[in-house]
């Protein structure tokens, strides 16, 4: 069952007014633009004469979490039901009463479709082509790539058919800032813009809380819900005092109260790294660097000469996990053939940047001023690719970011996003 709160009068006019083709719906975090658009689109599945729908977040995953499950919740597990299937893969089915049941029809109930797919990346393309479908809601619309998008507009070929998508804001170059929403009264889209007020439930304790889980750029977008550029430093809350540390700083017994990680950055033609990270459940204590790069050394290394390593780095206390990038394969082979447990490495970038930003700021990540001198070094230099940008693609430019790599490994595969709220 749903708990309902009071609606905004924003959230009342996307309820009423999304009849638009394409109808977007952007601005900061936790504004109540998801339930907003849940309602709206149930609405809108029900009025529709249509069977068959689309729906997509960055993964499926994210889709059930943001918007399913909430789904289910409101109609109830009798109306909606979410199944995963080999045969056409994730669909949400839904059941309405049909309101010209008994008059005119002998059935009862319509039910219809939504397709649920993953659009993170290029292959969803692949997956939606040949789709002819009534309506298409998109969570996280930003996430997508642009030949995912236009494919799945193009499947919107039916009558009446209506899009409704959800989005934080990006760069200002993103195409769905630059071709939808600036151009949304030429081409007769919808927009609506929100902020955490308009979402009445939440009290004004939590709002001062999700405010501190963000810094710098990410403030500007998620709590700001400004369409800013990334540029310059990634990582300018960096304190060179206040995010490093020495041995005198860690109490007696420290490594007895936490735990410890191994994240790896691996390379062939550029470094490996390895940091040796503690999580004493407040703060993040990374004690040690491991730093070869084949390229200066002029000599590769084979993955059994890094497996070799990672013991003496490691010694006797064995870490939770060695946290490795996914496509290292024969790498985690080798580690797991050594007696490390291994664990893939959340690789996702923007976001792990943002986690690592507000660590930082928060100072919950710490890092040994004299033995991890490749860290210091990167860190100082982590900026933003401001070429890529301009083209509404957001990456760190890719020179001396080994160690940055690893520890966004271990921040995003670990630290659980709620812990960055406190």
């Amino acid at each position: 069952m749903f708990d309902f709160k009071p609606f905004s009068r924003k959230q009342l006019d996307v309820i009423c007014n999304a009849d638009a083709f394409i109808n977007i719906l952007e601005g900061s975090v936790r504004s109540g633009k998801t339930i907003a658009s849940i309602v709206a689109w149930i609405d809108f599945l029900k009025r529709s004469p249509h069977r068959v729908f689309l729906m997509t977040g960055s993964t499926s995953d994210t889709l059930y979490r943001n918007v399913i499950e909430d789904i289910e919740r409101i109609l109830g597990t009798s109306r909606a039901r979410y199944v995963k299937s080999a045969k056409g893969g994730a669909r949400l089915n839904l059941k309405f009463k049909n309101p010209d049941y008994p008059a005119t029809s002998k059935q009862k109930y319509i039910r219809k479709i939504c397709y649920c797919v993953g659009a993170h990346d290029e292959r969803a393309e692949g997956r939606i082509r040949g789709m002819t479908v009534g309506g298409w809601y998109a969570d996280e619309i930003t996430l997508y790539p642009e030949s995912v998008v236009k494919q799945a507009i193009n499947r919107m070929s039916l009558s009446g058919a209506r899009a409704i998508w959800t989005t934080n804001p990006d760069s200002p170059s993103h195409p769905i800032n630059v071709d939808f929403i600036q151009k949304a009264a030429e081409k007769g889209y919808k927009v609506w813009h929100f902020v955490l007020d308009d979402n009445l439930s939440l009290d004004e304790t939590y709002k001062e809380n999700i405010k501190k889980a963000y810094v710098g750029l990410w403030y500007k977008r998620m709590i700001l819900g400004l369409w800013v550029l990334a540029q310059g430093a990634i990582y300018d809350m960096w304190d060179e005092k206040e995010n490093t540390f020495t041995d005198d700083d860690l109490v007696p017994g420290f490594k007895s109260l936490a735990r410890r990680y191994i994240p790896v950055d691996f390379g062939t033609q550029n470094a490996t790294v390895f940091l040796d990270c503690w999580d004493d459940g407040e703060t993040v204590w990374v004690l040690d660097e491991y730093y070869y790069s084949g390229k200066e050394k002029g000599i590769q290394k084979e993955t059994s000469e890094y497996a070799d390593d990672l013991e003496k780095f490691v010694g006797s206390e064995y870490p939770t996990y060695v946290i490795v990038d996914p496509s290292a394969s024969t790498l985690k082979v080798t580690f797991r053939n050594r007696g490390f447990r291994v664990k893939d490495a959340d690789n996702e970038v923007v976001e792990g940047i943002r986690m690592m930003s507000t660590m930082i700021a928060k100072r919950k990540l710490r890092v040994h001023r004299t033995r991890c001198p490749n860290f210091l070094k990167e860190i100082n230099g982590y900026v933003w690719d401001e070429k890529a940008s301009l083209r509404g693609v957001e990456q760190p430019l890719k020179q001396g970011d080994h160690c940055m790599d690893a520890v966004r490994y271990f921040v995003k595969t670990i630290i659980k996003p709620r812990k960055l709220e406190a």
